[in-house]
């Protein structure tokens, strides 16, 4: 395999030319939807989204030194490329794209970019291209699919005839220009990965596949789609990324208690293929606590991991009795949005790194003696854009354990007391991480001279799966707690003003801006999206309907009492604190009604609130319009009930 120096593996990644990424964004960042590396480590090609909107394909390498942005011969308007694959060898590249009218087209050029050609037209959607090491192209295709793949995305419209089959996403083999489904058509497959000789191994679960993640198995599908179940988790486990070894007799996957299909975080386990055997947990030995993130087979001669240990990612080398570190340094890393990895092939290493200061650029590194070379940033799309926030990590103590979070001040503030909002995050199962830019409410909420706090309680990732198991049987006190210690430790070492806090949150963080209120009278006012008021009566409106079992420890039709003592709307009579509550009008994750029950309690009680739903969107709330007008509500609601309390 040839080994790149890193003076030609900062030629592949970093030398801008054409007027391609030279300049920076003019108002904001371009990002970086997904990064994937060619077999011989010669090119990279990028999915770039602009500030000012579109995702472009954009291709760097040795050959001429250019970064090159590749026109793809679309015949419907609206093409968006979402995913790309490089064939073995690194010759050729294909590219996946959604189309405006909710079609998927597949294209193909060669590894720099040229002739490309349109392979196949899809009335659905692909995903996931993968090849094998013989060069056949798989994919996952839904046909006709009622609404986009994962619970996030909008629900279709909840009318007419309900007793509709549930879309299918299936494992299918591009060939001829065709699609042919390989998988059974009962089964839902969240991911897979290639057996050498054919067949596959894969994640899936019987039924909808929005529903059913938290059920899903480990399983071996043969070629000729008969699939066997290789390993059952536990009813705290969920299962991600499984990947198969070069020669195909191992099979690696990342297993932990899981908020959601691609909120990935638990620790690594391999199962032998060849040999009927439990999983093995190849993180046990591991002395730090910490949170496997991605996991795959090239970085080096073995198995490796990226992993999150608090403030810290780094990249774990698998193939011994213990871990072995290969890399580790601040910041975050990640392949795109919701990912946080490594790539490796050919003897080079990519990532996006970024923090809250840093924008985001491509950073490369060279794979040598088992390490890792020190990652340089290598391309410039982001040169002059400062993230205008300073960020301080910080731990406290909450019933005896180690909490760690972000207090995040705007540059030149003064020393004078300043009002402090609390930022929780989604999941549980989830963490903050140094991202630049934060996002728009809180970028408004800096701008107004609050500080954030954005803690990491129990049931996060990055402190190792004891830490995120924590808050099974426990899902509001115990992480409540946490926060509330959080707060105690800014307030005795920064200029809060007490008298002016505030909490926001979405998805679960939602939840705990509902719930916080009704524990305490601490805040002055709270902002909740996409939360859940009342965990009874979403058993029968959510479309993830196996989702709450892991945490709550049993079905709600078997042990109602744990669901209902963490349901806000059983509490409203101690809450006096106004609240801004917001949700899309077709989220099936926390539904609509979960918003309007609490609000029509706060109605009822007379406690004041300002209620949005937003039409057409769902859990993902995935308009930038929509999510700047939550910044702009969600920033004068704080200024209303902060004002005289100065």
């Amino acid at each position: 395999m040839t080994r790149l120096p890193l003076r030609a593996l900062t030629v592949l990644l970093g030398i801008l030319s054409c007027g391609h990424g030279a300049v920076a964004a003019p108002h904001g960042p371009t990002r970086f939807a997904d990064v994937v590396l060619s077999p011989d480590g010669t090119q990279v090609a990028s999915l770039e989204q602009g500030a000012a909107g579109g995702t472009v394909l954009m291709l760097r390498g040795t050959g001429d030194g250019r970064a090159r942005t590749v026109t793809l011969p679309c015949s419907v308007a609206g093409c968006v490329p979402t995913a790309a694959a490089f064939a073995p060898g690194g010759h050729s590249l294909v590219v996946v794209t959604t189309d405006a009218d909710g079609s998927s087209s597949l294209f193909g050029m060669t590894a720099q970019g040229v002739h490309p050609a349109l392979i196949l037209h899809f009335d659905g959607v692909i995903d996931r291209p993968v090849f094998d090491a013989t060069g056949n192209l798989s994919v996952l295709a839904t046909l006709h699919p009622a609404k986009r793949p994962g619970a996030t995305q909008a629900s279709a419209v909840r009318a007419g005839d309900m007793n509709v089959q549930p879309d299918e996403q299936r494992i299918a083999r591009i060939d001829g220009g065709a699609v042919h489904f390989v998988s059974d058509a009962g089964r839902y497959v969240y991911d897979y990965d290639p057996l050498p000789g054919g067949g596959y191994i894969a994640v899936s679960a019987a039924g909808d596949g929005d529903a059913n993640y938290w059920v899903a198995t480990l399983d071996r599908i043969a070629p000729d789609g008969v699939t066997t179940t290789l390993f059952h988790p536990p009813q705290t486990m969920q299962l991600a990324q499984p990947r198969v070894s070069p020669d195909g007799r191992t099979a690696a996957f990342i297993g932990g208690l899981m908020s959601d299909f691609g909120s990935t975080g638990g620790d690594v386990y391999t199962l032998a293929l060849d040999a009927n055997a439990a999983p093995v947990n190849r993180m046990v030995k591991e002395a730090r606590a910490m949170t496997a993130t991605a996991v795959g087979w090239q970085c080096g001669a073995g198995l490796s991991a990226t992993v999150q240990h608090e403030t810290e990612f780094a990249l774990l080398a698998l193939d011994g009795e213990r871990p072995r570190v290969m890399w580790h340094g601040g910041g975050s890393v990640g392949l795109g949005q919701r990912s946080h990895a490594i790539a490796c092939a050919g003897g080079a290493a990519v990532t996006v790194r970024e923090d809250f200061d840093r924008a985001p650029e491509l950073a490369a590194a060279l794979v040598e003696d088992g390490r890792l070379t020190a990652f340089h940033d290598v391309t410039q799309l982001n040169r002059g854009l400062a993230g205008g926030v300073k960020a301080l990590s910080l731990t406290w103590k909450s019933d005896g354990v180690s909490v760690q979070g972000w207090y995040l001040r705007a540059p030149g503030m003064t020393a004078a007391q300043h009002p402090l909002i609390i930022d929780v995050h989604g999941g549980p199962s989830a963490a903050w991480v140094p991202r630049f830019g934060v996002g728009p409410t809180e970028t408004a909420l800096l701008a107004r001279g609050y500080d954030l706090l954005l803690p990491n309680p129990r049931g996060s990732f990055g402190q190792g799966e004891a830490f995120a198991s924590a808050v099974v049987h426990d899902y509001g006190g115990g992480p409540l707690r946490d926060i509330l210690a959080g707060i105690d430790a800014v307030a005795g070492t920064f200029p809060v003003d007490e008298r002016r806090l505030g909490l926001i949150g979405y998805s679960y963080g939602g939840y705990m801006a509902m719930w916080a209120p009704t524990q305490t009278d601490r805040f002055a006012a709270v902002a909740a999206g996409g939360g859940v008021s009342d965990w009874l009566s979403i058993e029968g409106e959510q479309g993830i309907v196996t989702s709450d079992i892991p945490f709550f420890g049993a079905s709600i039709y078997d042990n109602p009492e744990p669901y209902l003592a963490a349901s806000p709307v059983l509490h409203m009579k101690t809450m006096h604190t106004p609240a801004f509550v917001y949700v899309g009008e077709r989220d099936i994750e926390c539904p609509m009604p979960q918003s309007q029950e609490y609000v029509q309690a706060l109605r009822v009680l007379g406690v004041p609130y300002s209620y949005v739903v937003y039409p057409g969107l769902g859990h993902g709330l995935a308009d930038p319009g929509a999510r700047a007008d939550v910044a702009t509500r969600t920033a004068n609601w704080f200024a209303r009930w902060f004002a005289g309390r100065g």
